[in-house]
């Protein structure tokens, strides 16, 4: 099996010249606040930020957004070796919806399905920066059309650096390597002309250097010195290098074949919708399974979510769920669901469902204690429910991350009955909130009972203190 390769950018360039080469990535947005992850190195060396170097600037941010995913499975990981409870399986073609199959401990689940904590190579994380410099002035994404027209006049018939920073993060071990690329670009001369309809595109608002080489810009590039891949944001020759440093070739990591190398998924059903999303790309765990059911089911490795509860911090009684109010786009959209989605290549259930539930809806696997687990098993499919608790002391504030979701809240638990809820969770409702209630009534009385112990040795320990 191939090692996964996991990009920490949604740059759908670098995501091209990957697939290029062979390899279909795991997306995973880093988050990173850029102008902060700067800022804060160039004062941590006593320099303003101008002062910083272009080639330490993109290393820098190269590393913060892949150190930022890599602490996220980090987190993951742990959350999961703390997870405690049951795994229960249901077999619906078989013995029916109302038929608990089969249970065990949920650790014991984990260890048997191995996932990425359980990987001796990789899954290896990268995270890329660019910055144009010309004539000692590096230029970031000019993000509106003022700033790009002011870049492209200066740009025009001139020539300049595009400076790429990677970071490779091998997330079995932690060893993290670095380098920069570069290329020398000379542009053609712009006509006024030109540049208020390339502006026009939108293309150079949200770039580096306000150009691609790989769309409509590249007809204004006359020349390139240097390695061209760099210049999409993603240098190929860099990259196996890196790779090689870590043990790696490149060829370790190919996983597609030229059918599947433009990112879509065959057979996928189109939106009408105005507003589903232009940029779904196709990652490795993506696709359908023809389920006997008579359904078509998303994930070739099955699905996952979590379905995170709220405890009274006095009783222990469940109080309120955190619910995603599904984007009317996608499948039954609309209704109200647990966050959640495919599970991706390595990973295991709950490590789909753990990662998924942070990106969709920022759940932290650090905020949250795993209890348990529902797997609806189909046989060539399955859904695992993740059910867990906000952790005493923790916050977790939802919040909708990406385009799947148009709301993501706490919902009280008397409130449900308001909601429509995605066909699946509206019939399991009613054993999901059972079962809630039964692991938070036996926490509350574990809690109970070791406060009460606590409480008895610390009377021992004072009475045989006054018998001295």
């Amino acid at each position: 099996m191939s090692v996964p390769l996991i990009l920490a950018s949604k740059s759908r360039p670098r995501r091209d010249v990957l697939y290029s080469a062979g390899i279909c990535p795991t997306i995973r947005v880093s988050h990173v606040d850029e102008p902060a992850v700067v800022l804060h190195e160039a004062t941590r060396l006593g320099m303003t930020v101008d002062e910083l170097p272009v080639q330490s600037q993109v290393l820098i941010l190269a590393q913060a957004k892949a150190q930022a995913v890599y602490d996220t499975y980090r987190e993951i990981r742990g959350t999961a070796a703390s997870a405690t409870g049951e795994l229960h399986v249901c077999r619906p073609l078989k013995e029916g919806f109302d038929v608990i199959a089969e249970r065990e401990p949920i650790q014991q689940a984990i260890e048997r399905h191995g996932g990425m904590a359980a990987a001796a190579r990789g899954p290896v994380i990268v995270g890329c920066d660019s910055m144009f410099c010309m004539n000692n002035v590096a230029y970031g994404k000019p993000h509106d059309a003022v700033h790009a027209r002011e870049r492209l006049i200066k740009m025009s018939g001139q020539t300049g650096t595009l400076w790429t920073g990677h970071c490779v993060i091998d997330a079995a071990t932690g060893q993290t390597v670095r380098a920069v690329s570069h290329a020398e670009v000379r542009f053609g001369e712009f006509t006024e002309e030109e540049i208020r309809r390339y502006i026009a595109t939108g293309e150079p608002l949200e770039v580096a250097g306000s150009f691609t080489l790989e769309g409509f810009g590249g007809s204004f590039i006359d020349s390139i010195q240097g390695d061209p891949s760099g210049i999409i944001g993603l240098s190929l020759p860099t990259l196996r290098r890196l790779l090689g440093q870590l043990g790696y070739s490149i060829t370790d990591l190919w996983n597609l074949d030229r059918s599947r190398q433009t990112g879509e998924v065959k057979d996928e059903p189109k939106s009408n919708d105005p507003k589903a999303p232009k940029d779904n790309v196709h990652q490795p765990g993506d696709g359908w399974i023809d389920c006997a059911c008579g359904k078509r089911h998303w994930g070739v490795n099955g699905a996952s979510g979590v379905l995170l509860a709220r405890r009274d911090a006095h009783t222990g009684d469940v109080t309120e769920v955190l619910l995603q109010h599904r984007a009317e786009w996608s499948a039954e959209g609309g209704t109200w669901g647990a966050p959640g989605g495919a599970t991706a290549d390595g990973e295991s259930p709950l490590e789909g469902a753990l990662r998924e539930s942070y990106e969709e809806a920022n759940i932290r696997p650090e905020d949250i204690e795993v209890v348990g687990s529902y797997l609806e098993d189909h046989g060539p499919w399955g859904y695992t429910t993740v059910f867990a608790f906000e952790k005493p002391g923790h916050t977790v504030n939802p919040r909708a991350n990406d385009d799947e979701s148009t709301e993501v809240k706490w919902v009280p638990l008397n409130a449900i009955g308001n909601y429509t809820l995605i066909s699946a969770m509206q019939r399991d409702w009613p054993q999901f909130v059972e079962r809630l209630k039964k692991i938070s009534a036996e926490m509350a009385e574990r809690d109970r009972k070791a406060a009460a112990d606590a409480a008895a040795d610390a009377a021992n320990a004072s009475a045989a203190e006054g018998a001295r």
